[in-house]
């Protein structure tokens, strides 16, 4: 028993930790500046964006990052983020498992 619950402990600090590596990022590289877990700002929220990719890979999300869209969400196209390229594989990945 004493096992199971330091597997399960270390289970949810990993995921934890994750969580916070990626919130970390999407605060780097200035993705709070027009999206936000719930409210919608500039942009969708991380949930809205979670739901529409539901089933994607991580990969085109991270290339959406990287290149920015319009017409997704809306009319205000989203700007190609270049410098959040060494970030937009973890990013996406954050996103999609929300």
């Amino acid at each position: 028993m004493k096992a199971l619950t330091a597997a399960l402990t270390a289970a949810a600090l990993l995921m934890a930790g994750s969580a916070l590596a990626s919130e970390d990022l999407v605060k780097k590289n200035a993705c709070i500046g027009c999206h936000d877990m719930s409210a919608k700002k500039v942009g969708p929220t991380w949930k809205d964006i979670a739901a529409k990719h539901k089933g994607g890979k991580v990969e085109e999300l991270a290339a959406k990052i990287v290149s920015g869209g319009k017409g997704v969400y809306g009319k205000i196209p989203m700007p190609p983020q270049p410098k959040a390229q060494a970030d937009s594989a973890a990013i996406a990945k954050w996103i999609l498992s929300l």
